[in-house]
């Protein structure tokens, strides 16, 4: 059984930065596609960012200059960082570990972020 954890999330005020990770239980380069999903009350689930196992990268539209994904594989560990941060972002945040894009894959059990006007 693989598990995620994510930490990091938090309240904080609109144009502040905030440093989401999740540590993976076993090796991630078994996993090629590693991603950051959110929920937001009400919402469904989106995609805000994704990276392979070869460092490329993808993300949401409403993101994009804000965020950045990263990974680490010899800590099995991804990150987030979030920048420009706004009440918008406001969700539960979840990390996901697939091998391909289509992959039920695992996820964490999400971690809230809470941005104020």
């Amino acid at each position: 059984q693989v598990q995620l954890v994510e930490s990091g999330g938090g309240l904080v005020q609109a144009g502040e930065s905030l440093r989401l990770s999740c540590v993976v239980s076993r090796s991630i380069f078994s996993f090629n596609l590693m991603g950051w999903y959110r929920q937001a009350p009400g919402k469904q689930r989106e995609l805000v960012a994704s990276i392979t196992s070869g460092g490329s990268t993808n993300y949401a539209d409403s993101v994009k200059g804000r965020f950045t994904i990263s990974r680490d594989n010899v800590k099995n560990m991804v990150y987030l960082q979030m920048d420009s941060l706004k009440p918008d972002d406001t969700a539960v945040y979840y990390c996901s570990a697939k091998r391909w894009p289509g992959d039920l894959g695992y996820w964490g059990q999400g971690t809230q972020v809470t941005v104020s006007s």
